[in-house]
């Protein structure tokens, strides 16, 4: 089961390496597709709620959005193109390529030669937002046969006015719920074997429940 992880010196470590990658990931984007694209460590890792399952590798989201390419509506493309950026920066780190999955690029295994050795990766999903703010995820069902497969954006759940919900939250001194919360949903799409449900989906659910639930704060 998932529990908290509390060595933040291994934790920053490991965000300042990540953000790192990522950097070089929207340069190459930009450089050898002219895209536009900047990214937001999101989630669990944006809000010191990074949890680990036992001793298993950690995973850190990160939303590659992406603010200017020449056609939205081509996904397939965007796909394609962030894949092959991404594949670049991570042959710089010798990191071989990403996993390309139903929604997310997804790194192999990460570890440092010294201190803390648990093993993390980079979980990426592509994003844009409409004019109302809205967060839509890039999503690519996978077939048998390729030509078959589609690609299309999909609104994340109640993604509009997260950080101001979050914000109420902390401003009553309720974020424990949060916390509470966040853990309970990680552990039970867990349970379910659950694995297309990223930890910032996680978070904008366990925001929203407890932002629904304020009435009965006490």
């Amino acid at each position: 089961m998932f529990d908290y992880v509390k060595d933040k010196e291994f934790l920053s470590r490991m965000r300042t390496l990540c953000g790192e990658i990522m950097q070089d990931f929207c340069h190459h984007l930009k450089e050898d597709y002219n895209i536009g694209a900047v990214f937001h460590l999101v989630g669990s890792g944006a809000r010191n709620l990074i949890v680990q399952n036992a001793s298993l590798p950690i995973d850190l989201d990160y939303n590659l959005e992406i603010v200017r390419c020449e056609d939205f509506e081509d996904c397939k493309t965007i796909k394609e193109y962030a894949k092959n950026s991404f594949n670049k920066v991570l042959q710089k780190y010798s990191l071989g390529d990403c996993e390309n999955s139903t929604s997310s690029l997804t790194t192999r295994k990460i570890h440092f030669v010294k201190g803390n050795p648990t093993e993390f990766s980079m979980d990426v999903c592509i994003v844009c937002r409409d004019t109302e703010e809205h967060l839509y995820r890039l999503i690519h069902p996978k077939t048998v046969f390729t030509y078959r497969d589609k690609y299309y954006w999909n609104e994340a759940p109640h993604s509009a006015g997260i950080q101001e919900k979050a914000n109420y939250i902390k401003k009553r001194g309720k974020w424990h719920l949060v916390r509470t919360q966040y853990l309970d949903i990680k552990n039970r799409y867990l349970r379910q074997n659950d694995h297309d449900h990223p930890s910032f989906i996680c978070y904008i659910e366990a925001v929203n429940n407890v932002y629904n639930a304020r009435m009965s704060w006490k």
